[in-house]
């Protein structure tokens, strides 16, 4: 099934359960009025909102409407954690080789993560704000899961059954920020700023073979201005599965229904797929000509980040957000 939620009824939004072909959509106020309401109480809601979606699938709905993609939030308007990780490790070989670092040892073998900012998160359509272009303004296209309520300690195959809904992520960055930020030696705060999420999320059903081994095998597509940007393979080359992950950072804390853990940005060996932030295309460049040519974003520039399935249909809908100045009220 297929959920989403409108941009009514408060900070949570309203959920509501969409179509495959993410053109039809009914309000699910009778199981759950938010998303992570549903997920509070997954065992009970999940099976009614799959009722609901086969329903509305096969046309019995007579109160479905039109979905109407400017009204949307994301799926989660807020969560109570977004935990994510860089789990593609070409991504990570190559930053380090272009400022002239090695790669840890432990990299391979132990997760890179960090606690993102989960208070607020921008709709699919909502404008990217930043102050400054100053900033190194960029975007990060990733998977992002969400769990139910996870236990501490889980292992990696008892993680993988917490994950209950995918989607997508564009996990804005100012990467000129983030230089002084690292060199305080206490991770990101001003660098990271409110990410945006697909329209919808998905249960694994809806991927088909196209989810296996907690990955998501589906290239990641990404424009800018238009013009394409990279379809790197997300399900090629990551170093640790979304099971991993959660095992990861559930090792000390358990972790509440409606987290979201991020695979990180999607990164192949194969550069000729291009790349999924603009960090990574210019460390491509530094790397084969002595210096970066890409220029991160600029006010009034146009992003755009979907995976289609394999019949070329758009899974969760694309993120489409344009960079904007902020100017405070």
């Amino acid at each position: 099934m297929k959920l989403a939620s409108l941009k009514e009824g408060g900070r949570d939004g309203t959920l509501i359960v969409v179509n495959r072909e993410l053109t039809r959509a009914v309000r699910a106020s009778s199981i759950a009025a938010t998303l992570q309401l549903a997920l509070e109480d997954w065992g009970n809601a999940a099976p009614r909102l799959n009722a609901l979606f086969e329903e509305l699938q096969a046309g019995k709905r007579a109160d479905a409407f039109a979905l109407d993609f400017e009204a949307l939030a994301s799926p989660l308007p807020r969560a109570y954690e977004f935990v994510d990780g860089s789990a593609y490790l070409p991504h990570v070989e190559r930053v380090r080789r272009a400022r002239g670092a090695e790669v840890p040892e432990s990299f391979y073998t132990d997760p890179l993560m960090y606690q993102a900012t989960s208070a607020g998160f921008l709709a699919p359509r909502d404008p990217i704000l930043a102050a400054s272009e100053d900033w190194g303004i960029d975007m990060e296209a990733e998977v992002v899961v969400v769990t139910d309520d996870v236990s501490m300690g889980v292992t990696p195959a008892q993680a993988e059954a917490h994950i209950q809904l995918i989607g997508l992520v564009n996990d804005v960055s100012l990467r000129g920020l983030i230089p002084g930020e690292l060199a305080k030696g206490f991770g990101f705060l001003q660098s990271k700023p409110r990410s945006a999420l697909s329209p919808v999320f998905v249960t694994a059903d809806e991927l088909g073979d196209a989810w296996s081994g907690c990955k998501l095998h589906l290239p990641m597509r990404t424009w800018i201005n238009g013009r394409w940007f990279g379809e790197a393979e997300a399900g090629v080359d990551m170093q640790f599965s979304f099971a991993d992950l959660i095992a990861h950072v559930a090792k000390s804390r358990p972790l509440t229904a409606g987290t979201l853990v991020g695979s990180g940005t999607i990164a192949n060996e194969d550069t000729s797929k291009g790349a999924s932030c603009l960090a990574e295309q210019r460390t491509v460049e530094t790397l084969r000509d002595g210096k970066p040519a890409t220029p991160f974003l600029k006010f009034g520039d146009r992003v755009k980040i979907d995976i289609t399935d394999r019949a070329g249909k758009s899974v969760f809908g694309a993120i489409e957000q344009v960079v904007k100045q902020y100017v405070p009220a």
